[in-house]
């Protein structure tokens, strides 16, 4: 056949330069939409404890009512002064002028204090900021004004609920910024070091760029629409997920792509070709991971509740970047995109369809590895799994129970040193009091039970205007009553993010409860024992319905059960020894107090949901050699040519996620530890020795039921002899 008539002509010009041209024109709008929203995620986006609530907890409940006896969401800050010796009684009158500077700023209801220590050594104002005040910018305000009033000699303080919310969104500043541009230049060295060329990476990073402007448009769109909960958290996830499965959509065509152009001149019949290959395990990828994110919907808690639609949204879009703008602009420079180093056409005497490596300079560790399971299938995937089983052996060690928030923030923090110099002079629980809502009739008994627990300081029945009501001259003497109920404000004695809070609450809850059954106990000590609380019973639920769905489409797309079930049952070890080693990694080495209950939950749904993308990657590459060459001919073949790609996207989604390290938040730093090395652990062990060495093991019953598994393929097949299967069969151009 002459050069000339392979393709060219074959293609309508609307299908070589019409619909390229159309849908690298629409992406382009498309950003230019999408990117500047990236700025206005903030307007819709919280970092609001209530975003994080469990959905039915009795914390939740609590502050349903607790809002009855409020006229304002306001939010308190706790102002702390604090000096080596004791105030003089001028210094103490003097600090009346700060308590009128703090109520000219006019953040909210009136500002409670000076109230001095009983060591005279720290003096405390309570100022309540308004639900109409943006958090950041006050606790700004509110610090500014504090340096400027105290007396010399003395370290000034804003914390409470208002102080580590604010340095909260501080800490999250970076997403913006920072985070993608780092993800963005670890993707783009390692492209280069893959490919080799120039212009390549910028096209792929182009895919995933396009694709995250797409996903952020219409994320601000369901979140300005009321529904999803957006918070800095799932809007870091979203742009790390969406860069690293685009950028991995990428590879898996790119590489089919490249081998296309070995076998015709025409870029668009190329296209075509990679595009029709692809298209299957792409789709079954995406929709893969989606429906596996869209389980977190089964959620109790409102933080994973959240995470699933909108990263399922980043997902759906890199999916579709990397199915259409990719290959338009693959359409539009054929060859040249892989400059200098051109693929080059094969003579058709040394074309065998489909199986070159796809990229340059892995053949021979590749074909190494594949004459290593050829040889010791047995001894390979037994090791492996014994590899896996010893560092799983360290997830024993992982302290998945909550940790103090302000443990949460990595960086210096004015509101976490606040806490500390509290918790020296005051009950460390000031500012942020448990809460217990009663029946009106009860309230006497009930407050009487709440004064006797040992982790409270002190504790009040809550008049009109949230007064206490106590004996004092003026103040009220009967309490404010909502609907038969009443409030009891109580000041625990220990930090309320402590775990020793937490056993207060626990312990308040039975004895109240002995009295008024219909008792609540809240506030924000409550709110997180309850999330942590919610966050592992999710971890029970979600993760045999992510298994479940994961195991149905991979029996879809592979005709069969057996290996189906041995993938899952591969990724699920792989995931154990994962975060084996990271509770090593956490313990020993980073020195964390723990773990977020909602890190090995989320470490699991991504490990697991990507995890499966290489599976798919790898898996359906050998059904298709399988079909023509035979199961065990088929396995190496799948192995050679996809190794590559998967490896290089392994190392391309363990650095996207390695860049939420960045952020200086315990969570989304342990979670991009888990997940980086999960997904390296997968790519190197898992699908390059375990995967191949154990189906090639079991042979053609690893297709069981379907045809395959009984036919075992095309004319190449032959019985295996042990230690001898011909490796001729593997490509060596």
């Amino acid at each position: 056949m002459k050069r000339t008539k392979v393709g060219r002509e074959r293609v309508p010009f609307w299908l070589r330069w019409l619909v390229p041209v159309v849908l690298v024109l629409a992406w382009l709008g498309l950003a230019g939409v999408g990117g500047p929203t990236f700025g206005r995620l903030d307007e819709v986006s919280s970092n609001d404890q209530a975003s994080f609530l469990p959905a039915s907890a009795e914390a939740t409940e609590a502050q349903d009512w607790q809002a009855k006896f409020r006229d304002s969401d306001e939010v308190p800050g706790i102002i702390v002064i604090e000096k080596n010796e004791a105030f003089t009684p001028q210094q103490l009158g003097g600090l009346g002028t700060l308590k009128t500077d703090l109520e000219n700023l006019k953040l909210g209801s009136t500002v409670i204090g000076p109230i001095p220590s009983k060591d005279a050594k720290a003096v405390q104002f309570v100022v309540p900021i308004g639900s109409s005040a943006e958090i950041k910018d006050a606790v700004k305000e509110l610090r500014a004004t504090v340096k400027g009033a105290a007396p010399e000699g003395t370290q000034t303080f804003v914390t409470g609920p208002a102080g580590l919310a604010a340095d909260l969104t501080a800490a999250f500043g970076g997403i913006d910024g920072i985070l993608l541009l780092v993800a963005l230049s670890a993707v783009f060295v390692i492209l280069l070091v893959v490919y080799r060329s120039l212009l390549l990476p910028v096209m792929v990073l182009l895919t995933s760029v396009f694709a995250l402007c797409a996903a952020i448009l219409l994320v601000f769109g369901m979140a300005k629409a009321g529904w999803i909960q957006l918070n800095g958290q799932s809007q870091g996830i979203l742009s790390i997920l969406v860069i690293g499965a685009a950028t991995d959509y990428a590879l898996l065509f790119v590489a089919r792509f490249r081998e296309a152009l070995t076998h015709t001149t025409n870029r668009t019949a190329a296209v075509l070709t990679a595009w029709k290959a692809s298209f299957e395990p792409i789709l079954a990828s995406g929709a893969t991971v989606i429906i596996a994110l869209l389980c977190l919907l089964f959620s109790d808690l409102n933080s994973n509740k959240a995470l699933g639609p909108v990263a399922a949204a980043g997902i759906l879009c890199a999916l579709f970047a990397a199915l259409t703008l990719l290959p338009a602009l693959m359409a539009l420079f054929g060859r040249a995109a892989f400059w200098p180093f051109r693929p080059k056409l094969l003579p058709a005497d040394q074309r065998e369809p489909e199986l070159v490596t796809g990229l340059e300079g892995q053949k021979g560790l590749w074909r190494a590895t594949g004459s290593l399971v050829s040889r010791r299938p047995r001894t390979v995937w037994v090791a492996s799994v014994l590899l896996l089983l010893v560092a799983a052996g360290g997830l024993f060690q992982l302290k998945a129970n909550g940790v103090p928030q302000t443990d949460v923030i990595l960086t210096a923090s004015n509101a976490v040193d606040g806490q500390d110099a509290l918790a020296r002079h005051f009950d460390a629980g000031s500012g942020s009091p448990a809460v217990v809502v009663a029946d009106q009739g009860k309230a006497v008994e009930v407050l009487d039970k709440v004064k006797a627990d040992d982790g409270v300081g002190e504790a009040y029945l809550l008049g009109r205007g949230s007064v206490p009501v106590t004996g004092a001259p003026g103040a009220p003497t009967t309490p404010d009553v909502r609907d038969g109920k009443v409030l009891i404000n109580a000041t625990l004695k220990n930090a309320a993010d402590s775990l020793e809070a937490e056993e207060t609450i626990k312990a308040l809850r039975t004895e109240v409860k002995a009295v008024d059954p219909s008792a609540l106990v809240g506030g924000v000590t409550a709110t997180a024992l309850d999330t942590n609380t919610t966050a592992q019973h999710d971890l029970v639920v979600i993760i045999p319905v992510v298994l479940v769905v994961i195991l149905f489409i991979l029996m879809l797309l592979l005709r069969s059960i057996v290996a189906p079930v041995l993938l899952v049952l591969s990724v699920v070890v792989s995931y154990a020894a994962a975060l084996g080693v990271s509770a090593f990694v956490f313990n020993n080495l980073f020195g964390f107090p723990g773990a977020d209950a909602t890190v090995p939950l989320f470490g699991f749904v991504f490990l697991v949901a990507l995890g499966v993308d290489y599976n798919i990657f790898l898996m359906s590459r050998v059904r298709e050699e399988s079909l023509k060459h035979g199961t065990r001919p088929g396995i190496l073949r799948g192995l050679v040519v996809t190794g590559g790609v998967i490896t290089s996207a392994g190392v391309v989604l363990a650095a996207t996620f390695a860049a939420l390290g960045v952020i200086p938040i315990m969570f989304l730093v342990q979670l991009a530890f888990i997940v980086a090395f999960g997904v390296l652990l997968d790519t190197v062990l898992v699908r390059s020795l375990l995967v191949p060495a154990l189906a090639y093991d079991i042979g053609p019953k690893i297709w069981w039921p379907s045809k395959l598994g009984r036919t075992d393929g095309g004319t190449a097949a032959r019985p295996r002899q042990p230690g001898v299967e011909p490796l001729e069969e593997v490509p060596s151009h």
